[in-house]
């Protein structure tokens, strides 16, 4: 069953209230239910050739806005995809960063993970990524209109599962706690979405 969506008042409050709690890891989820992709799951060769290469661009800031994250997404139907938006100016992005470094490792070939560097500069999310590499690549959204795609653009982080059919699952707003509840995310939105 879908959560029913906030009024906008709520929604304001809400967005104060996790602002406001964030650097204590408080978050906001909020299960969607956007973007289908019809047709059979890809073969398992082609899913393997998209997970390598988000290997292979791992720490790079891509560009190409909107349109090269969905057909970067479309690429990986078959799979389930772990999105996290961050900045390198963002206490709780900082915070919350090891979890993804530490659970893309873990879940390396299961499920795929994409960042979002968004409302940044490219130069300190360069130095971000070197300082905390993981082995996958970023989007550069310099205006907020790739977050914006999967419910991203509010509050820093934003965290969106989309299940292996490509659907987006649900979006998490705010830092983790802990790296445990985003592993239970996880389990429970892109591997059983």
């Amino acid at each position: 069953m879908l959560a029913r969506r906030p009024s906008r008042p709520q929604f304001v409050t809400t967005m104060l209230i996790a602002g406001a709690l964030g650097l204590g890891g408080c978050g906001v989820g909020q299960r969607v239910g956007g973007g289908t992709a019809g047709g059979p799951p890809p073969p398992p060769k082609q899913t393997r050739v998209a997970l390598e290469r988000l290997r292979a661009q791992a720490d790079q800031l891509l560009d190409g806005g909107p349109t090269a994250f969905g057909a970067r997404l479309a690429s990986l139907r078959g799979v389930p995809v772990v999105v996290n938006q961050w900045a390198s100016w963002c206490g709780p992005c900082r915070f919350e960063f090891p979890s993804f470094q530490h659970l893309s490792a873990r879940y390396r070939g299961r499920v795929a993970f994409l960042g979002v560097d968004a409302k940044d500069s490219r130069a300190d999310a360069a130095a971000f990524l070197k300082k905390f590499p993981v082995p996958y690549p970023h989007f550069y959204d310099e205006n907020g209109s790739v977050a914006r795609t999967f419910g991203g653009g509010r509050a820093w982080p934003t965290t969106a599962f989309f299940a292996a059919g490509g659907k987006l699952a649900f979006t998490h707003v705010g830092a983790y706690a802990d790296e445990a509840a985003l592993n239970a995310d996880i389990v429970r939105y892109a591997l059983h979405g």
